[in-house]
Order: structure tokens, then C-alpha cells, then sequence
């Protein structure tokens, strides 16, 4: 009787120990893990999950996913039927859930199917990773290289970045220099926005867009009866910016004519509108921006010297982007980042070879043209990445066969100062697109060397 007891006892003993074993995992995991069956109902729920989800166990179990995993966690769902579709185990995608609060959370999600004794899927178990820790970090690290609109790691933008809100706190007239599209108008806002006028207007006019003819009324507005159609009187952009900002965009194409008004209104803080007898008082500070070199302009008597002196009292000249290649992945995740605010798509990644291709590409219209192109993609690629096939042909066909191969210095590397160091590596870098182990034998130094360097430096690279 004891021996057929204990056969008794060994014979349901692995059932038991087995479902202890599961439940004992389940329990030491630090990940939520969620099991569906094949009508999508909830047959597992661990400890991790029911504290991500805010739901317990009892109010989750036989009940439909959708009543845990709302519907505004629809990417989850989608995971969830591409895996019951596909029968293939998904890594990594990074989604987000929302818990019974209204809290939407981060997290990172993988999949796989339930296989039943006929190996047909039976059901979905998800493994969920609280992701909320590495989105702070990830917002910080973003927002470390973020001022207002403007998004950067390059170290001569960062330095104007670090001096702008004692700039702003003065009303000193601003002149910024820089080719189009490197983003003048969004540091003229930075420094309005930091300054003590920013409760009050910023206004921008572009310089270059209007005729001579209708420059001076566009700026200093007009009165009634100063030309056939003046039937009332109209305010001016200076009028408009009263104790704000104004940005004269395109400087350097005012005319002569013009430049004499302008140089009065900085001298005085007087003007008079079109048609007026009066002068009025301006309360505005000047930023001025152009992509000319007005220097060169003064010398060729091109430019007024004491206005381009009156402008000129602080300078910032801001670099192309051809010059700047660490910003052009953190731009690209900024950008991705603000489409899909604008859409509600969920654009996660930007492909290996799409990269690639971004990274080598010269950026003639510089920023602006980057945001254009990256654009372009996320229209045409539905998907959650964006793929080298959806890239503009001008991007895909472009070579730099044309442009100077890199040319190792004379010096070796270890003897030049730290900043010769930095740039003689990023010019290395973006002459072997991105190749470590090339970039390395052209400078004279090991792969590991040249890893430590990038650390030392700050330099991050996405290798093509």
C-alpha cells in the first residue's frame, strides 16, 4: 500500500513541480509577461505585468486583451496579430502601453506564438521591458544638445548656444552670417525667446523677397494718401515689433538707397512711413542675418561700411552642415520625432542603409534641405522605418567622387593639440564614410585607438 502510495505521489510529482517551476520564473523575472490565447483573451498575467498594467491578476484572467492593453496601445495589438499571422518570434520593438491610470509607458516588447501539440499557434506570449528609465536618459541626452528649436552637438554652435542668454539679456544689434537653410531665423528666435522682450512681438522680414519699391512701406509702414492705393494708413514691420525683435533677413540685398534709412533707425531709433511728416520712435531690437559676406561687400563698396559697423556689433556665423556631420543623426531623430508628433505615425528607425546614404550626402540647402529630404522618405515609407528605397533619387545618386579625397597631415596624430586631433578625425571620418578600420589605417593609429579617441572626444558615428 505504501509503495503503490508512493508510485502514486512520483506520478503526479513532475506535473506539479513543473507548474511551480513556471509560476517561481514567472515571479523572478523583472519583465512583464502577458499571455493570449488564440480568441485573445488573457490566460497570464505575472507580477511585473499586473504592476505596468495597473490591472491584477484576478480582473485580467479569461478576459479580453483589449480590456488590459487598451486600444490606444495599438502598435501592441499590431505586434500581437503579425506574430498569431506569421508564427515568427518578434525582438525588440519599441512601443508603448497604457496603464489602467491613463499612463502612457515606454516599453520595449518582444513576441512569440503559443504552439499546442499539433504545432498550430494556440496563442501569444509577450515579454515586456519598462523602458521609462532609458527615455529620460534619452530625453536628456537629447535635450543636452537642444536650445529652443535648434538641435546640435557642434562645438562652435554650442559655444554661441552657451553665451546666448547674456547676448539676449542686452538689446545690442545682432548680425548672423551663414549659408541658407543652416537655421539663422532659429537662432534670431532662440535669442528673442531668452531675452526680455520675448512677451512681446518677433517679427521676421526677408529683405531679398520684396522690391525696392515696396521695402521702405513694407518696414516702416505708410499713411494715407502717400501713393494712389494708400486708402488708409498701415503699420510697418517695426511698427509691428514695437519693445520685440525684428529679424531683417537677407541683408546684404537692401539696396543703397535703403541702407541709408536703416543706418538711421540704428543711430537715432527714428524712422518716418511712407507719406509721414513725424518720426517715430522705435523701441525694437535688430538681429540681422544674410548668407553674403559683407565684408567683402563693404570693401567692394557694395555694402555700406558704418551700417555693416552698426549691424556687426555681435557676430555669429553659423557653419554648414556639410561641416558638421555628428548633427546630422541627431537632426534625423529630432525630425522623426516631430513628423510623427505632426502625423501620429510611429516612425522608429531610420534603416542602416538609409543612413548611410543620409551621411554622405552634401546638403546643399544644409538643414533645411535635410529636414525636406527626411520628409520625402517618411512619405513615401509607410512603415516604421524609414528605408534607403524611399530617399530622394538626388540623394541615392549623389557621389563624392568629385570632392577631395582626405589627405593624412604631414604631423602624426599624437603629436597635434586635442581640437587638431578632433577635426583631422572627423575629416578622416567622413572622407571613408563613416569606416572605422579605413578611417584608422589613413590616420596612422589602431582601430581601438581611434575608438578611444572618438570617446575622448565626444565623437559619435554611425558606421557606414
Amino acid at each position: 500500500m505504501r509503495g503503490k502510495g508512493t508510485a502514486s505521489k512520483q506520478a503526479i510529482e513532475p506535473c506539479d513541480m513543473q507548474a511551480e517551476v513556471y509560476e517561481s520564473i514567472l515571479r523572478s523575472l523583472s519583465e512583464a509577461v502577458c499571455a493570449v490565447d488564440s480568441q485573445w483573451r488573457i490566460r497570464c498575467l505575472n507580477r511585473q505585468a499586473q504592476r505596468l498594467t495597473g490591472v491584477s491578476l484576478q480582473n485580467a484572467i479569461g478576459v479580453p486583451l483589449a480590456n488590459v492593453f487598451s486600444a490606444d496601445a495599438g502598435e501592441l495589438h499590431s505586434l500581437i496579430a503579425s506574430v498569431m499571422e506569421s508564427g515568427e518570434i518578434i525582438h525588440g520593438t519599441r512601443t508603448h502601453i497604457v496603464n489602467s491610470y491613463g499612463e502612457s509607458i515606454s516599453v520595449i516588447a518582444n513576441a512569440a506564438p503559443v504552439l499546442d501539440s499539433t504545432a498550430t499557434i494556440s496563442g501569444v506570449v509577450v515579454i515586456l521591458h519598462d523602458n521609462r528609465d532609458i527615455e529620460i536618459l534619452r530625453r536628456e541626452l537629447r535635450d543636452k544638445y537642444t536650445f529652443g528649436d535648434i538641435v546640435t552637438k557642434d562645438e562652435r554652435i554650442c559655444r554661441i548656444l552657451d553665451i546666448l542668454p547674456s547676448v539676449a539679456e542686452s538689446d545690442s544689434t545682432i548680425l548672423v552670417l551663414g549659408p541658407t537653410g543652416t537655421g539663422k531665423e532659429l537662432l534670431a528666435r532662440a535669442i528673442h525667446s531668452t531675452s526680455g522682450r520675448r512677451d512681446a512681438p518677433f517679427v521676421a522680414v526677408n529683405c531679398g523677397a520684396l522690391p525696392e519699391a515696396l521695402l521702405e512701406s513694407e518696414l516702416f509702414g505708410y499713411k494715407k494718401g502717400a501713393f494712389t492705393d494708400a486708402k488708409q494708413d498701415k503699420r510697418g514691420r517695426f511698427a509691428l515689433a514695437e519693445g520685440g525683435t525684428l529679424l531683417l533677413d537677407e541683408i546684404g540685398d537692401v539696396p543703397a538707397a535703403m541702407q541709408v534709412k536703416l543706418l538711421r533707425v540704428l543711430e537715432e531709433g527714428k524712422y518716418e512711413p511712407l507719406g509721414g511728416t513725424e518720426s517715430v520712435n522705435a523701441n525694437v531690437r535688430i538681429v540681422a542675418a544674410t548668407n553674403r559676406d559683407l565684408q567683402k561687400m563693404v570693401e567692394a563698396k557694395e555694402f555700406r561700411a558704418d551700417l555693416y559697423y552698426r549691424l556687426n556689433v555681435i557676430e555669429f556665423s553659423l557653419p554648414p552642415l556639410f561641416d558638421r556631420p555628428e548633427d546630422i543623426p541627431l537632426l534625423l531623430d529630432h525630425f522623426v520625432e516631430v513628423l510623427n508628433a505632426e502625423t501620429g505615425r510611429g516612425v522608429k528607425r531610420i534603416s542602416h542603409t538609409a543612413m548611410g546614404w543620409l551621411m554622405r550626402y552634401s546638403y546643399p540647402g544644409n538643414v533645411r534641405e535635410l529636414r525636406n529630404i527626411l520628409e520625402h522618405a517618411y512619405v513615401l515609407c509607410p512603415g516604421e522605418e524609414i528605408r534607403d528605397d524611399c530617399l530622394p533619387p538626388r540623394v541615392l545618386s549623389f557621389s563624392r567622387s568629385s570632392e577631395p579625397a582626405f589627405q593624412p597631415a604631414a604631423m602624426p596624430l599624437r603629436r597635434m593639440p586635442p581640437k587638431e586631433q578632433r577635426e583631422m578625425i572627423l575629416r578622416a571620418l567622413y572622407g571613408h564614410n563613416g569606416h572605422r578600420k579605413r578611417t584608422a589605417d589613413a590616420l596612422g593609429i589602431d582601430k581601438s585607438t581611434l575608438w578611444r579617441k572618438m570617446k575622448s572626444f565626444g565623437i559619435e558615428w554611425i558606421s557606414t
